[in-house]
């Protein structure tokens, strides 16, 4: 049976196992505790028999106005316990979160442009590509800004696309 539960500060000692596949971003360890700290309904795991550390999502809300939005910074499943769903469960909770909670327009991720697996799950879930970002990842990689309207952005507006792309530099940051 799994559970989903917040994420804790003894969970930072054993979640390594969930960051080994190459694609997953990884931090270091004062980016998850302050995340941990300013934003903790973002932050949640997926926890098997055993204790075993399965998922977890970590994000935050941010920006203004009509830019409220909450973030994905990372949500990742480790290799033995994909397809079952659990990436699509963290993220339905982040989203009920950004939409019930903190009443934001939309829900936005970055995404390597490579990681074609991923970009078709977030497709399924209701992303749309906002727009290009190149160079995004170490310089090199291009990234897909992808976003999600919710319920108070009634006109869809947070999700009509750029038609072009953009740099690192020219994102707003909170």
């Amino acid at each position: 049976m799994t559970t989903i539960r917040r994420f804790c500060c003894n969970d930072l000692l054993r979640f390594t196992n969930v960051n080994l596949d190459h694609l997953t971003e990884t931090f270091n360890m004062s980016f998850y505790m302050t995340y941990l700290a300013r934003w903790p309904d973002y932050f949640h795991l997926a926890q098997g028999p055993g204790n075993h550390i399965m998922g977890y999502i970590m994000g935050k809300v941010e920006g203004q106005g009509e830019s409220w939005h909450g973030h994905v910074t990372a949500v990742t499943v480790a290799p033995d316990y994909r397809r079952q769903q659990l990436a699509k469960k963290l993220m339905n909770l982040l989203e009920d979160i950004s939409d019930n909670i903190d009443k934001a327009y939309f829900v936005d991720l970055f995404v390597r442009a490579s990681n074609a697996p991923a970009i078709k799950m977030y497709e399924k879930l209701g992303y749309v590509i906002y727009r290009r970002v190149l160079r995004y990842y170490s310089g090199e990689e291009d990234g897909l800004d992808m976003r999600k309207a919710l319920s108070r952005d009634v006109d869809k507006k947070s999700v009509i696309p750029l038609k072009r792309p953009v740099t690192p530099d020219e994102l707003e940051y909170d």
